[in-house]
């Protein structure tokens, strides 16, 4: 195992690379150096984009087992160094190991799920074109074909599996991927890169690349990489988008993730359970995570009942080191995160909503917090907090639950606790959203599911098999003169 303090290489077409300078990682919690990551010179850049572009027909052309092979070998690698990468995640990223551990796991079955998906894709679909009378003799057959080379952005919030969701699916269909990851969290993408390069994918197939922020808009822009796959800000994937309008973009972005709790998720337990779920996933990575729960909307006949629990039950989430395995709730990634979400509580309270719980500052770390009678027109009611901030309001029906729901720039994923499947239904129909969790929070996500949303929520989906449809195209072969 390296020493965390080390000097991380990069990886250019496969290969370990140490480069000229090095960015510095430090950890939210106590701001000491975790290690430091090799920066590529744009000369380096070059080289890896010009390799995976040559590279394209050849890993198009690889056998499906030898992609699968290799993607095996990721996932049973990752288990094999779970405790290892779990506690560098929470030192890059300030995430509890609780949290950690369970992030290693779901990349484990992203690269197992993409080495099943990878012995199954492109098997091929026939059709029949004789059922017009011109088609006497003829057989459509269509296969999946890459659309080129991906760009693959990821975040800071989740430094491990959301660099996997871009990786294994581009490698499970042999189409190059360059990665940059967050460049507040690139080691755990970096350590990816080394599980890689244990296996025998062609050189020039991958590389990971930790470039700043600022030299983005070149990789953008070059056209030898026709699909990006970007995770971020709204404001950053659409200007993405804007910039290069003829280019394929799957772009996962923000959200304000609401849950509904209707009233017949009446009885104790039942409010207890939701209650715990809320609380739990109002605040898991410090917040920071796009189907975080940021708004409950419960009916008013049950709300009385519902806010004490949810208050209660956040008030006892465990705050501190996230190298403790008893935390709940680490740092914000850094100070300034924390101040942001620090001054929309502030707006929020100064214009009328009620605190409830939390609401202070130490450093990066900000308490659990719970608000009710927020205003519509606050920050915090139209953006999306990123940190472990928690509004509640009653709604006298479900239609005006759905309806406040809707009410958001936002639609990626929404909770509806109910027990009446009609209802589930109704809400699947009625709310603007990519997914709908029946019967617990909107934090829900199977690796394995398709993943995204709609209005300033994104375009495209991710999950495994639907990242692979995503970064490949239709193409269709017609035989003539059969007899059918």
């Amino acid at each position: 195992m390296e020493n965390q303090a080390a000097t991380h290489a990069f990886w250019l077409a496969g290969r370990r690379t140490a480069g000229e300078d090095v960015l510095e990682v430090t950890s939210p919690w106590d701001g000491r150096l975790v290690g430091r990551a090799a920066v590529p010179t744009e000369a380096e850049v070059e080289e890896a984009l010009a390799a995976a572009y040559a590279v394209r027909e050849e890993f198009a052309a690889t056998p499906a087992h030898v992609r699968a092979a290799a993607l095996d070998h990721v996932s049973r690698r990752l288990v094999e160094r779970t405790e290892e990468i779990a506690r560098l995640i929470s030192a890059e990223n300030g995430k509890p190991m609780k949290w950690a551990r369970g992030e290693v796991g779901r990349a484990v079955s992203v690269f197992r799920f993409a080495a099943e998906e990878a012995r199954r894709f492109n098997g091929g679909e026939a059709q029949r074109l004789d059922t017009d009378a011109g088609g006497a003799g003829r057989l459509a057959f269509t296969r999946r074909f890459p659309k080129g080379v991906v760009l693959g952005i990821a975040p800071f919030n989740f430094p491990l599996n959301l660099c996997a969701h871009k990786i294994a699916p581009a490698l499970a269909v042999g189409t190059p991927i360059i990665l940059k990851p967050a460049p507040a969290t690139p080691l755990s993408g970096l350590l990816l890169g080394e599980l890689l390069s244990e296996t025998e994918l062609p050189a020039g197939s991958w590389s990971v690349l930790p470039v700043p922020n600022e030299r983005m808009p070149a990789l953008v822009q070059d056209e030898r990489l026709p699909v990006i796959s970007f995770t971020g800000s709204d404001k950053v994937g659409f200007q993405i988008m804007d910039s290069v309008p003829r280019k394929h973009c799957t772009l996962e972005l923000g959200g304000n993730g609401a849950a509904v709790v209707l009233g017949d998720w009446a009885s104790e337990q039942d409010l207890d359970w939701a209650a715990t779920r809320i609380a739990a996933f109002a605040n898991y990575q410090g917040g920071q995570s796009c189907i975080s729960v940021q708004r409950v909307i419960a009916d008013a006949s049950l709300y009385e009942r519902l806010v004490p629990r949810i208050v209660a039950a956040v008030a006892a989430q465990v705050t501190g080191d996230p190298a403790d395995d008893a935390t709940d709730v680490g740092p914000l990634v850094s100070e300034d995160a924390a101040k942001r979400v620090e001054s929309w509580v502030e707006e929020a309270v100064a214009a009328g909503a009620k605190l409830l719980t939390g609401g202070k500052r130490d450093g990066a770390g900000y308490a659990p917090t719970v608000l009710a009678e927020v205003p519509a027109e606050v920050t915090l009611s139209c953006e999306e907090a990123f940190g472990p901030v928690l509004t509640l309001q009653s709604a006298d029906s479900e239609e005006a639950a759905f309806a406040a729901v809707n009410d958001s720039k936002y639609g990626l994923q929404a909770g509806v606790f109910t027990h009446d499947v009609q209802a589930a239904f109704r809400a699947h129909r009625a709310l603007e959203v990519g997914g709908v969790i029946i019967g617990d929070v909107p934090s829900y996500r199977a690796d394995q599911m398709p993943y995204g949303g709609v209005k300033q929520s994104g375009v495209g989906r991710e999950g495994v098999r639907f990242a692979m449809d995503d970064y490949t195209y239709e193409r269709v072969m017609v035989l003539t003169g059969l007899d059918l």
